[in-house]
């Protein structure tokens, strides 16, 4: 029974990116109807209990919506999606979305930024924040910085407490493990990087906002800069 479910679980998730992408290319324009979970099933090969769940999770997403007695129609995803759809969005169609990334990024500084002036305004021991700054400082392999850089930003994110802020960031958390060797580029070449974490959380233990948005605006401009070298 175990290897059965895990059986029907990878079909599933097959069938779902393979949905999922023919949405999110836009092959389906929004409202259209797409074939009924039977023809699905049938023109996949599969069983109706994997299309099931594959449409359960697209319907989640915000990508599709079924209604009793109607077909599926597809839903406009730049309208009804939520950020739970960037990470499918990012590796549509087989490889990197760079108009997306870059969009990823661009939020990514932007919330940062005021993240840290929140932060300095709000938090009254920033501790923490100086002593992930400090770890960055001394080194370590990319796995280690990776670690000590996403929760250096967690830390700050909870500093400035804002639970929306929070919840972006969990959501950002699975993209950047689950693809850390696009991201590694963030954290090298630490020597240079150092100061930056150093100076941002020194900013912030200051309750210096003006200071502690310049010191990670500058910080995380840096990091796209490097990861768009690096991609070419």
């Amino acid at each position: 029974m175990a290897q059965e479910a895990i059986r029907r679980s990878l079909v599933s998730d097959q069938v779902f990116r393979l949905l999922a992408e023919d949405v999110l290319c836009d092959r389906y324009a929004p409202g259209e109807k797409l074939p009924t979970q039977r023809r699905l099933a049938a023109d996949l090969g599969v069983n109706m209990a994997s299309v099931r769940e594959a449409v359960k999770r697209l319907e989640q997403l915000g990508l599709v919506e079924v209604r009793q007695g109607d077909a599926m129609r597809v839903r406009d995803w730049r309208a009804d999606g939520g950020l739970d759809v960037v990470a499918h969005v990012l590796f549509r169609a087989g490889g990197l979305d760079r108009p997306t990334l870059e969009a990823l990024l661009e939020a990514r500084r932007l919330m940062l930024r005021e993240a840290a002036r929140l932060a300095a305004e709000r938090r009254e021991d920033a501790s923490r924040l100086v002593e992930l700054a400090e770890r960055m400082a001394a080194g370590g392999s990319a796995e280690e910085a990776q670690q000590i850089d996403f929760a250096f930003f967690s830390e700050l994110v909870e500093a400035a407490q804002n639970v929306v802020f929070v919840l972006i960031l969990n959501s950002i958390r699975k993209l950047y493990f689950d693809r850390a060797e696009l991201f590694q580029p963030l954290v090298e070449d630490r020597d240079e990087l150092a100061p930056l974490y150093v100076r941002a959380a020194a900013a912030v233990a200051a309750r210096e906002p003006g200071a502690a948005a310049e010191a990670i605006e500058a910080l995380s401009a840096e990091q796209e800069r490097r990861l768009a070298d690096a991609l070419g």
